[in-house]
């Protein structure tokens, strides 16, 4: 279980991975957080040009590295954009989506630091 803010959010593994396969594994809540990030912003640009977000959809498919260490090696993501999307607004819609929080951190990555309490 992880609380953040006040929010519980169960994690676990599958069962082959020694987990009982009750909730999303960290990886997948990875993926989850990349994909959910472009959907907001995908949205805020919807509503800012004055259109409906009714119809928008992104969905994403990670592939793990097959090598050492242990990571994901790519993320697709598909943005479904409303029928209502003018020709012209497809490609600010796009580069919205490139630039979400998550995006950016994994384009220049992150100082991650882990340490043991003493």
């Amino acid at each position: 279980m992880v609380d953040v803010r006040g929010h519980s959010l169960r994690v676990d593994q599958p069962t082959d991975a020694g987990g009982a396969d009750t909730a999303p594994t960290p990886t997948e809540l990875f993926a989850a957080s990349l994909v959910t990030c472009v959907a907001f912003y995908t949205g805020r640009y919807m509503l800012r040009h004055g259109m409906p977000r009714k119809g928008l959809g992104v969905r994403a498919e990670f592939v793990m590295a097959t090598d050492r260490p242990a990571r994901v090696a790519a993320v697709r993501m598909v943005i479904a954009p409303p029928p209502q999307l003018p020709e012209e607004r497809r490609a600010g819609l796009l580069a919205v989506a490139s630039h979400c929080t998550i995006h950016n951190a994994l384009q220049r990555s992150p100082d991650i630091g882990i340490e043991l309490a003493p």
